[in-house]
Formats: C-alpha cells, structure tokens, sequence
C-alpha cells in the first residue's frame, strides 16, 4: 500500500461505478446503433443520451422506494419501447421488430472502455481488491468486463444488492460482502451523487474530475504511471 497517497493510505478495496466511469457508454452505443442500422441517418448520439436519460430516471425512482425494474436489461428494453412511441423516435418502430430490439439492449453488454481503463486496472488490481459497484445488472457486468478486459476480483450489483445507487443498500451491502469497515474500501466514480452518497457511509471516495471520461484516478495514485 506505500504506493498510495496518503488519503489512501489502509484502503483495501476500491469498488467502481462503471458506466462513465470505467467504460465510454455513450461513444460505444451510438457506435454500434449507427452499424446495426446501416443506410439510417439519425443522431445515434442524442438516441444514446435520450436512452442513459431513462435510466437515470428509472433507477433513481427505484433507489428512492419506487416502482421499476431490478434488472437493468428489462429497464433498457423498457426505455426503448417507450423512445420509440415517441414523435422523434417513432419512424425507427416499424424497423426494429422483437428481436433487432433485443439484439439492441445487448449493445450495454459490448461497451468499450477508455483507453487507459484496462491498463489502470490491472496495475491497480495488483494492490488491492478491485470490483463494481455498479447499477448494472450481473449478466450485464459479466459480459462487459469480458468485452473490454476489466479484470474485476467481484461483481457488486444493483441487481444482488436490492436496489440502485444512491440507495444505501447498495453501499452498505458491498461493504458486508467484503467484510471490509467503511474507511478501508474507496468507490471511484465520476458522478458527484455517488462519490457524496458512498462519502455519507463512511466509505473513502475518489472523485474523477473532469469529462466524465478517464480513469484519472490512475494517473494520481504514485507507480501507477
């Protein structure tokens, strides 16, 4: 551990958001909407936004008691029903039947990670538990860190803790599975919600600053360079 700064000084485990994060959400959805729909000239980047949007609002709902999925592949299939019954999004229903719908959900299992993700997590890894914190259902998860080569020791999920971020479920369940005291585990996220929700539990937080892009964290920690 006499590679961390001293604010890291005794931590553990570092459990991550994901989305964001860890990996580029909305470069690699609207990547992969623009190669599955070939010929079709549409704003795949705002289709993207307009999808995370529902997710945000749907999982934020559920962390506060309300109704919703737990599962966030059902969510997403959800989202999309409802985008395209919308006006902007409507002329794209009678292309996507059943299964291009679900062959889309399946685009958040394949998300890229930023370029110095995989690299930072293995140097990383080498030092301390790594895992996700993540809303992200398990499948999901599993398919993602396959995909883009995240070398996670566990999977934390909104799906197996009972609720979303920022629910204290979810912060307080990860904390039991690791047998770990709030002060020896950090959640790194880029997404200020999460870092004060986890930093209200006790837990040490590491903030990414900046675009909500790379993996800053990486770079600050001595001999991670």
């Amino acid at each position: 551990m006499s590679d961390f700064p001293s604010e890291l000084c005794g931590i553990r485990a570092f459990v991550f958001d994901v989305f964001g994060t860890v990996v580029d959400w909305c470069g690699s959805v609207a990547n992969e909407l623009q190669l599955k729909s070939p010929g079709l000239a549409e704003d795949w980047e705002s289709f993207a936004k307009e999808w995370r949007s529902g997710y945000y609002e749907t999982t934020r709902r559920v962390a506060a008691g309300g109704d919703g999925p737990a599962n966030v592949d059902i969510m997403h299939r959800q989202i999309l029903d409802g985008m395209l019954e919308s006006p902007r999004w409507q002329h794209l229903a009678p292309l996507w039947d059943e299964a291009k719908r679900q062959e889309l959900v399946l685009i958040w299992h394949r998300l890229e990670g930023w370029p110095d993700a995989t690299k930072g997590l293995y140097a990383l890894k080498s030092k301390a538990i790594i895992g996700t914190l993540s809303n992200g259902n398990v499948r999901l998860l599993v398919d993602m860190a396959k995909h883009a080569d995240l070398p996670w020791d566990v999977i934390f999920s909104g799906e197996l803790l009972g609720s979303y971020k920022p629910n204290p479920k979810v912060y307080l369940g990860a904390l039991h599975h690791l047998s770990l005291a709030p002060n020896e585990c950090a959640l790194v996220a880029a997404h200020i919600f999460d870092v004060r929700a986890a930093a209200s539990h006790g837990m040490k937080t590491v903030y990414v600053l900046g675009r909500d892009v790379e993996l800053i964290v990486l770079r600050g920690l001595r001999g991670f360079q």
